[in-house]
């Protein structure tokens, strides 16, 4: 090995999984935070936005933690 090259020049593989890996929790990190904003949580918001756990956290807190209300319907 080189001492120029580094282990993600050597093998692109490896480069390749690290990005598609940083897309994919930056997707479910904005819908997460966006949801945590929208529902005013604090609490969900911060710690969505200082743990990075690869979408995990952020999937769960989306389909299981946060329940958004329903909207009443109208009386006419």
């Amino acid at each position: 090995m080189n001492t120029d090259q580094g282990l993600l020049t050597e093998q692109p593989g490896i480069f390749a999984l690290i990005l598609v890996l940083a897309l994919w929790s930056a997707v479910w990190k904005g819908f997460a935070l966006y949801r945590a904003g929208s529902l005013k949580s604090v609490p969900w918001f911060v710690v969505l936005f200082i743990l990075n756990t690869a979408g995990i956290l952020e999937i769960l807190y989306l389909f299981v933690f946060s329940k958004r209300k329903k909207h009443e319907e109208v009386a006419s």
